[in-house]
């Protein structure tokens, strides 16, 4: 646990791209390590910026409510964005800032380990799974890199907003848990 303090340290005090001079807090990861589980979003938001805390608000309730429907939570699963400052009025991280920040999540990942990778958005899954992943025609399916089962689902920002996702993100989560069962996780 102290190289991944180590690391959210180094993060902390990051100033490689636009974002660090607009932050208010940077927003690293929560969650237990080891994690078999990391979900990975795109980037915090205004709620997360001033918090400095991973999804709160109607998309972190959201999540939470996401996550016990498979029994998870973030006391079992590891919660992290992509990029760890907030992209100024919530636009898309730019390639750029993505690229800022990518070794951070890479230093994450190799420190806790997991054995399945959830992508919250299209943003996670273009950068993760495939560059030019389509999320309303690819979510829920499976790819394995390297022994890591990757999957995308809907953010809970995009649910919030359209609520006729819903019953596929169900689906979706139920495809989850199914596959950390198989994985002997849960």
């Amino acid at each position: 646990m102290a190289v991944l303090e180590a690391l959210q340290s180094a993060c902390h005090a990051c100033t490689a791209c636009p974002l660090a001079k607009t932050r208010t807090n940077v927003v690293f990861g929560v969650g237990p390590c080891p994690s078999p589980i990391v979900f990975v979003g795109e980037g915090p938001g205004q709620q997360e910026d001033l918090q400095g805390e991973l999804f709160v608000g109607p998309a972190g309730k959201l999540l939470d409510d996401m996550l016990s429907i498979i029994d998870l939570s973030r006391k079992n699963a590891y919660i992290t964005n992509i990029v760890k400052c907030r992209p100024p009025q919530n636009r898309d991280p730019l390639p750029q800032e993505q690229d800022a920040c990518i070794g951070f999540l890479n230093g994450q990942l190799r420190l806790l380990q997991p054995r399945m990778l959830v992508c919250l958005g299209r943003i996670a899954a273009m950068r993760l799974i495939h560059e030019d992943y389509r999320i309303t025609r690819e979510h829920g399916q499976w790819v394995c890199k390297d022994g890591l089962w990757l999957t995308a689902i809907y953010h809970p920002s995009a649910l919030l907003r359209d609520v006729s996702k819903r019953p596929e993100t169900f689906s979706d989560l139920l495809s989850i848990r199914a596959k950390a069962r198989e994985l002997g996780i849960m």
